[in-house]
């Protein structure tokens, strides 16, 4: 396993590589919502302002603990060519480009780079940042400072290494990777109620890493706006007022699903009244995702056991009233024919139409159909419940049971 001291160890690496999309999403949210973002196109971060015309780019540096930046510090030169190479491709002193290297680090007293601090005062300077720079550069033997010190000589020549100078800015003390959350979360969940707050930066991460990912790969080419996560942060939080509830398993389903080798108790009670195959793989799935459902929402304290079972008394409560006008409206209930048309009547009523009755909805606003229709195979499941859709279910359950334990 590699640890700290491991010279083969990427730990670091891998922190930059999730700092990245994290960082964007946390300065995305400090700045105007008509910003966007590329990931890894000009820079680590390209903060576009199409209103003002102005692009920045940023450098992302991720460092130990305790690291000072200072004159030769390799990131700042690094960046420095990076820079240089996207002012030449985009016209020089004729760019609308910012450069901006974000570093966790702080800045040595000691540095002149302390003076490329946002709104540090340069008035009293002996000498300009161009010349401290050059000469700086020309001291050092290092690679990649001789690499820039030949691109300030050019632009020196070109009267535009001052233009190039002016556009850098440095920010020190940027948030590290583990305090970006609480960030966030204090700034901009502000609206969220304190105990959801985690769940919707965990779900708000979530889309926002499927987007990087997207724009990396190149299924999405336009950048992520600040208006797109405004909209996404409204919606989820939606999801959490009083009368709603997250939904987040609408479009998931279990592997190998099999309604001829299924023996779930609720899968029988389907097969008792002739469900057709089709229907039971849709009940399989409404299943599946209610309990998956609820099983997250009581994980994140969203909703109580209590509330969960009031909206079971209710779901009985109406399928009894329903099958008993069924049971009225039946000359002989005890043919077997006659059970069976009742059970399936009984189950389209639940499968069709409860979506369309307020009062069984687990909250005001939860209208997805999974949530009642699985409530009721969640009940059918319960061998002490007395949900079921053929009129006999217990006793031919008990029968189909006996005869497998004596198979």
């Amino acid at each position: 396993m590699a640890t700290k001291q491991d010279k083969f160890s990427a730990g670091a690496q891998g922190i930059g590589y999730i700092y990245q999309p994290r960082f964007a999403l946390y300065h995305l949210l400090e700045l105007p919502e008509s910003i966007s973002v590329f990931i890894e196109k000009d820079d680590d971060l390209d903060f576009v302002d199409n209103e003002k015309n102005i692009k920045t780019l940023a450098s992302l540096k991720h460092k130990a603990e305790g690291e000072r930046l200072t004159n030769l510090a390799t990131d700042f030169w690094k960046s420095l060519r990076v820079w240089c190479d996207r002012y030449e491709k985009y016209g020089f002193e004729n760019s609308n480009l910012q450069f901006y290297l974000m570093t966790t680090n702080t800045i040595s007293e000691s540095s002149i780079l302390k003076y490329f601090k946002p709104g540090f005062d340069k008035s009293g300077l002996e000498k300009s940042l161009k010349e401290q720079l050059t000469h700086i550069a020309t001291d050092s033997e290092a690679k990649i400072v001789r690499e820039v010190l030949v691109k300030f000589k050019e632009y020196e020549e070109r009267e535009i290494l001052n233009d190039f100078i002016s556009r850098i800015v440095i920010v020190e003390d940027s948030p590290r990777i583990d305090k970006i959350a609480e960030l966030i979360k204090e700034r901009h969940l502000r609206t969220i109620r304190r105990e959801c707050k985690a769940y919707v930066f965990e779900r708000l991460e979530s889309w926002w890493n499927q987007e990087i990912i997207a724009l990396l790969i190149g299924k999405r080419e336009e950048p992520l706006s600040g208006y797109e996560v405004s909209d996404k942060m409204t919606s989820l939080a939606d999801e959490y007022k009083l009368d709603n509830l997250p939904i987040t398993w609408r479009d998931i389903e279990p592997d190998d699903i099999d309604p001829d080798t299924d023996n779930r108790r609720f899968v029988r009670q389907l097969k008792l009244v002739n469900i057709s195959t089709n229907r039971i793989r849709s009940a399989i799935i409404d299943y599946y995702r209610a309990f998956e459902q609820r099983a997250e929402w009581l994980r994140h304290h969203l909703i109580l056991s209590s509330e969960i079972e009031s909206f079971e008394r209710r779901l009985v409560d109406e399928l009894v009233r329903y099958k008993d006008v069924l049971i009225d409206d039946c000359d002989d209930i005890a043919v077997e024919e006659e059970m069976i048309k009742i059970g399936k009547k009984l189950y389209k009523w639940a499968e069709m139409d409860t979506g369309n009755y307020p009062a069984l909805r687990l909250r005001e606003r939860v209208s997805e159909p999974f949530v009642v229709r699985g409530g009721y195979h969640i009940l059918a499941h319960d061998k002490n419940s007395c949900v079921g859709w053929h009129l006999e279910f217990k006793e031919r359950l008990e029968s189909l049971l006996l005869s497998e334990s004596i198979e």
